[in-house]
């Protein structure tokens, strides 16, 4: 039962049982205002609270602004640049999420607080007030009576009669008093119902709001948290692809180190201990260098760096050589040691002590020593494995089979070209495929003996057997140079352009194979393949360095972009034909432009000492495939023969690791005394023209100028030459060897005509005649 009322005339009689009810209606009152008391503090605790959880979120939002993803290489693929700025979006997510944060938490104070506690003093506090005067007058009241009833009868009547009159005003005063405090404990006990739950309503309705305004912001971001989540799973995919790569190229160093060596300036470098002589007391210290040789200028620099003291970078030492010793360990007390002398410090020699006997013949080569171990810084020729693809018919037939195969049967397959098939049986396919009898008879459209999955396997192990990959050594940079940098239709724009530059069979079949990854992308809700999909599938396999590095395979990403371009763009692409001049982000890094060092290196290209194969394309079925020593990997003109019954000079350019290739430097110097076997040229008596497609597709900037063709028997047609013309220079140049000139750009060359040097042309300029890069200049 709650609060009995209080009576009105109660007050007259103020009985017992009427101060017990307005006992209980004060004790009430006390709870409330104890609650009230109590719930203010806790307000306010919680916006402080909420204060110190914004500021925590504020502090974490900061951080989260202030963080910049590094990468690897030289640019960023249009998912790693989402997933960078999604840290900035994270974070303004949250500053928006605080500052309603802030606003909720002024609400508290204004809607919750400042209410309840003006409730509590004005409201309560006055009831509190009320009490006092009613307890005050209560005790005066009958105070005044008890002294008034003890008035002694004798008193005179005027007396008396004078005191009754005031104890009546005092009563009245009294019951008036009562009466007032009576209706306000009454008020008070109604008006705490609507004033104090109408703040706690404002309260959670700004509590809610906040909430909603959460709600709110949460489905702005939903949009982009769905293309976030699309570029998160993109770059995860394309991080496995480059795993396994990075992997795969991790395990062939190890097993053999020497075969994947980087092309570098330098004729040799690497560690060595140098021998540094103290006053007569100390004797002699051997201090750890990295030493670096340029053969041609017999420059040699050397830099002391210790591991062990967390990589301390000391101050270089540059000198030239004189000539170089080898010491026997009877003239000193440890192994693999030799002497450099100083040419500008005549009497001066440093000793120097290599890991092993190994390297010390190594530099014993490259400094010139007696004890050299021939080409130990070359690669080795590794021919091509037997039965390797090729672009003829037969390529032609393979792909158009397994491309209906899997259109026919499987284009709704999960996972189409993600799932591989069994090995042994993939190859076991592309055996019979690639031979003509059994090729025929295979239908692989009705035949269930091969599953869909060995049927693609085959298709992208035929793709990846050819000798250059379909999007060819030589465009391979600049098909990357777009997909790094520029508009969406810039890049369109430029891959356009540059498919419109491969050969013609190349181009014919990359338009066969990405006309059906349209299709199968155009099924991406049954087989799962979307675009980006089928880009990381092949990226890989279409596109590919002719050096493996890990800085190579950091591209990768960038060889899906230009595959996920080719399927959503294919009847721009492929259909129309491209702008007659190149756009902007050809135009910047030109295909035939050689690779600069940076200033700060003054450095260029090394000449090339190249050895070339010779490889025979004839009419299809003329002949089977070319064997694998005929036709080597990094033929660069094996895909871009200019007609059926050329025959085509094949050279290779640059180093590679497969391929013997000196460094340009030891080469310029032993040239005089061993020359690189030239070409020759095969069946001269053929009716089958002989022709250099240096024109039509020149080797891959990247690694070497381009390679002219060489020069021919008297007995034989000579290639086309360069006589009497005159030439601009497009690029700057810095002669390295005493036959070479030094220009800069625009410097019109006289007389330029083709040097017996491979890559190189000779012409004058001021009076002085000399070599020049054949692809640092442009003919007028």
């Amino acid at each position: 039962m709650g609060l009995q009322p209080l009576e009105f005339s109660d007050c007259y009689l103020d009985s017992p049982w009427f101060r017990e009810r307005i006992r209980a209606h004060e004790v009430e009152l006390e709870r409330t205002n104890k609650f009230i008391k109590e719930l203010i503090k806790d307000g306010k605790n919680l916006i402080a609270a909420t204060k110190s959880l914004s500021a925590a979120q504020r502090k974490f939002a900061h951080s989260l602004r202030d963080f910049k993803f590094e990468f690897i290489g030289d640019a960023e693929t249009d998912d790693e640049r989402c997933i960078d700025a999604s840290l900035r979006e994270f974070s303004n997510f949250l500053k928006n999420l605080e500052e309603q944060r802030e606003i909720m938490a002024l609400s508290v104070t204004e809607t919750l607080i400042k209410p309840l506690e003006k409730f509590r003093k004005e409201q309560l506090g006055a009831v509190k007030e009320e009490k006092k005067k009613f307890d005050k007058e209560t005790e005066k009241n009958y105070t005044l009576i008890d002294k008034h009833l003890n008035l002694s009868a004798k008193k005179k009547d005027s007396h008396l009669q004078e005191a009754d009159v005031q104890v009546e005003q005092n009563r009245q005063h009294f019951y008036e008093l009562s009466l007032e405090y009576v209706c306000k404990l009454q008020e008070i006990q109604e008006r705490k119902k609507f004033e104090f739950v109408e703040p706690m309503l404002s309260f959670f309705q700004g509590m809610f709001t906040f909430y909603h305004q959460g709600h709110e912001l949460a489905k702005d971001f939903n949009h982009y948290k769905m293309e976030l989540q699309i570029n998160i799973q993109n770059t995860r995919n394309r991080f496995e692809g480059t795993r396994s790569e990075v992997e795969e190229l991790m395990n062939k160093i190890r097993q053999n180190p020497k075969d994947h060596k980087r092309a570098s300036q330098f004729t040799a470098e690497g560690y060595l201990y140098v021998q540094e002589k103290r006053p007569a007391p100390f004797g002699s210290s051997w201090v750890k260098h990295y030493c670096m040789y340029r053969k041609a200028a017999k420059k040699f620099n050397m830099i002391p760096f210790e591991h062990r003291s967390g990589g301390k970078l000391g101050d270089g030492e540059v000198f030239f050589l004189r000539e170089c010793t080898k010491r026997h360990t009877d003239s000193i007390d440890r192994r693999f040691c030799f002497d450099v002398e100083v040419a500008d410090r005549p009497g001066v020699a440093l000793t120097m002590q290599a890991f092993s006997e190994e390297e010390r013949k190594q530099w014993l080569e490259a400094l010139g020593g007696k004890e050299a171990l021939l080409h130990t810084f070359n690669r080795a020729i590794v021919p091509r494995p037997e039965g390797s693809a090729q672009l003829d018919k037969m390529g032609f037939t393979i792909l158009r089979k397994c491309i209906s195969a899997v259109e026919t049967r499987g284009i709704n397959d999960q996972g189409l070209y993600r799932v591989v098939g069994v090995s042994s049986k993939v190859q076991r396919l592309l055996s019979m495929l690639m031979d003509v009898k059994t090729c025929n008879e295979l239908d692989l459209e009705n035949s269930s003996d091969w599953e869909v999955k060995t049927i693609t396997s085959a298709l992208k192990q035929y793709l990846r057997s050819l000798p250059e990959p379909l999007m060819t050594y030589e465009l391979h940079g600049d098909f990357i140079v777009p997909a790094k940098s520029g508009s969406p239709e810039s890049r369109v724009n430029a891959i356009h352009f540059l498919v419109h530059k491969l050969p013609e069979k190349n181009k014919e079949m990359l338009d066969i194979l990405v006309k059906h990854l349209t299709n199968v992308s155009n099924h991406s809700k049954q087989n799962l393949m979307t675009v980006a999909n089928l880009g990381v599938v092949f990226g890989p396999t279409l596109m590919r360095p002719q050096e493996e590095t890990v800085a190579a395979i950091m591209d990768l990403k960038f060889q899906n972009i230009v595959v996920e371009i080719l399927i959503e763009n294919h009847e721009k692409i492929f259909r129309t034909l491209p702008d007659a001049t190149p756009p902007e982000s050809v135009s910047q890094s030109p295909p035939n432009a050689p690779p600069r060092q940076s200033k700060r290196q003054g450095q260029r290209t090394k000449r090339p000492v190249a050895v070339y194969n010779l490889c025979l394309q004839l009419e299809d079925g003329d002949s089977p495939n070319p064997s694998k020593e005929d036709t080597p990997t990094s033929s660069l003109d094996s895909l871009s023969s200019p007609s059926p019954t050329t025959a085509t000079v094949q050279g290779l350019p640059g180093p590679d690791k497969n391929h013997l290739v000196a460094d340009g430097d030891w080469a310029s110097a032993a040239s005089s005394q061993t020359r690189p076997p030239m070409v020759q040229w095969l069946n001269p008596q053929s009716p089958t023209t002989l022709s250099c497609n240096r024109a039509v597709t020149p080797p891959s900037p990247k690694l070497s100028p381009f390679l002219s063709c060489p020069p021919a028997t008297p007995a034989d047609k000579p290639p086309e030459s360069v006589t009497s013309r005159k030439a601009r220079a497009v690029y700057p140049c810095e002669a390295e060897h005493s036959s070479e000139l030094s220009f800069e750009i625009g410097a019109i060359f006289e007389d330029v005509q083709t040097s017996r040097e491979p890559g190189w042309l000779e012409g004058t300029l001021n009076g002085k005649r000399g070599l020049i890069p054949q692809n640092y200049v442009k003919l007028l």
